[in-house]
């Protein structure tokens, strides 16, 4: 698989990712996903696929000292993010397929917005499931379908039109997991069926559509793809095919919502 559809970025990247994408699209979900898995003090958390570690910090808080979160990921680059946003939590190096930990470690086992990027979806939530002791809850957040998110529908297109449909790749795989067939059919294959999916309303934003360009090509897997010449004909065109989601004060916001499975382990 390319980096597009696992969504690997490279280590610059990284830091953009923390800078930019965590608070226009990624901080308002960590209270939804750790809700509907129930997390309370005290309690062993593990946060699969966590990235710079915005799901665990907050995870980290709410279990307190008596606690402990440890966030695994396959991208070192996110990790050495991550471990310097909070070093008291334990960063790991690994795959959601094959998880470095005994079976039934964890009270509760979240993953936000990195199951569409696993190169197989459904051993990752039997991992999920083998990590977690029985009793415990599990809840994982996927994006809606790309349609219903309009303004990176719009991107997708301008991508496309400019860069041609590999780019274009880059916006489509987040969104891959949208159809709840396709998500329930998942979790039937790895062996659960009886699961539940809550979807939320969530808006994306963005100080500036420049800031928005920017994070889009920078702080995702486009890093290394785009040129700063290509970097400048995507912006120009931005300008006036996405200005239809630039608020009055120059910010951009748009709809994007989400659903969250959750699981019960027997």
């Amino acid at each position: 698989m390319s980096n597009h559809e696992t969504g690997q970025v490279a280590s610059s990247a990284a830091e953009v990712y923390e800078e930019f994408f965590v608070p226009a699209l990624f901080a308002e979900w960590p209270s939804h996903v750790l809700d509907l898995a129930g997390v309370q003090a005290e309690e062993k958390v593990l946060d699969v696929a966590c990235g710079t570690g915005v799901l665990a910090r907050e995870a980290f808080r709410r279990v307190g000292p008596a606690g402990e979160v440890v966030g695994v990921d396959i991208n070192e680059g996110m990790l050495a993010v991550a471990k310097r946003k909070n070093p008291d939590i334990t960063w790991k190096v690994g795959p959601a397929e094959s998880l470095p930990f005994e079976a039934s470690s964890f009270d509760r086992v979240v993953s936000q917005f990195g199951l569409m990027f696993f190169n197989d979806p459904v051993q990752a939530i039997r991992e999920m499931m083998r990590t977690a002791r029985p009793g415990s809850k599990i809840a994982v957040a996927v994006w809606d379908v790309l349609e219903k998110i309009p303004g990176y529908a719009a991107v997708a297109e301008l991508l496309d039109e400019i860069f041609g449909a590999q780019a274009a790749q880059s916006i489509h795989a987040p969104f891959s997991l949208g159809d709840k067939q396709k998500l329930r059919a998942l979790f039937s294959a790895a062996g659960e069926n009886e699961i539940d999916i809550k979807t939320r309303s969530g808006r994306i934003r963005f100080s500036s559509l420049d800031s928005w360009i920017y994070t889009d090509i920078r702080g995702w897997t486009l890093a290394d793809q785009i040129d700063d010449a290509g970097y400048e004909r995507f912006r120009q065109a931005a300008v006036t095919r996405l200005d239809r989601f630039v608020q009055a004060d120059g910010s951009v916001v748009f709809d994007a919502p989400a659903h969250i499975v959750t699981l019960s382990v027997a």
